[in-house]
C-alpha cells in the first residue's frame, strides 16, 4: 500500500473497514508515512524561516539553513512525535485491557500514527494561512485518545476460557 492509500485509508477512521486495511500494511511503511507526515506538517516553520529577516539563521546560505532547519526543527520534532506516539500506544494497551480487546502495543501504535494524519493535515493549512504556534498540536492529542478508543472497541473481546472438568 503506497502513502495516497494509507493517506485516504487514514483519513476514513475509525471506520472499521479502514482500520482492517491499515491493519494490513507494514510498520515499515507506516514509519516512512510518517516521516512524509511531519515534513508535511514543518513546511509552514521551513517557509517562516526561509522568510524571516531576523533570528538564527536568517543570513545563513539557503543550503545551510535547510541543514539547519533539519537538525534543529524536523528532526527534534520527528523524535518527540515518535516518543508521544509510543506513550499513547501504551496508554492505549491499558485501555484495551479495561475494555477486555485482543490489541497489541505494535497495532496501537500503527493505528495511533494513522489517526494524527487529520490533525496535522489541518494543523499545516491553518499554519499556512495564519501563524500558528506549535503548542496547538497539543490539542491534537484529545482527538488521537478518542479515535484510538473508537479504533480498540472495533477488536473483539477476549474470550475468557472456562474450567472444562
Amino acid at each position: 500500500m503506497n502513502f495516497l492509500q494509507a493517506l485516504s485509508e487514514s483519513i476514513k477512521l475509525p471506520n472499521k473497514q479502514a482500520v482492517f486495511r491499515l491493519n494490513r500494511i507494514g510498520m515499515d511503511t507506516t514509519v516512512v508515512y510518517m516521516f512524509i507526515l511531519l515534513l508535511l506538517v514543518s513546511i509552514p516553520s521551513l517557509i517562516d524561516r526561509i522568510a524571516s529577516s531576523s533570528g538564527p539563521g536568517a543570513d545563513m546560505n539557503l543550503l545551510f539553513l535547510l541543514m539547519y532547519f533539519f537538525i534543529f526543527y524536523y528532526l527534534p520534532l520527528t523524535i518527540f512525535v515518535f516518543v508521544m506516539l509510543s506513550a499513547v500506544a501504551y496508554i492505549g494497551t491499558w485501555i484495551s485491557q479495561l475494555l477486555h480487546r485482543k490489541v497489541r502495543f505494535a497495532l496501537l501504535w500503527k493505528m495511533s500514527a494513522y489517526t494524527t494524519t487529520i490533525p496535522f493535515i489541518i494543523y499545516t493549512i491553518i499554519a499556512l494561512i495564519v501563524p500558528i504556534d506549535d503548542n496547538w498540536l497539543w490539542l491534537f492529542l484529545g482527538y488521537t485518545f478518542i479515535l484510538l478508543i473508537k479504533i480498540i472497541t472495533i477488536y473483539p473481546k477476549k474470550r475468557i476460557r472456562g474450567d472444562k472438568h
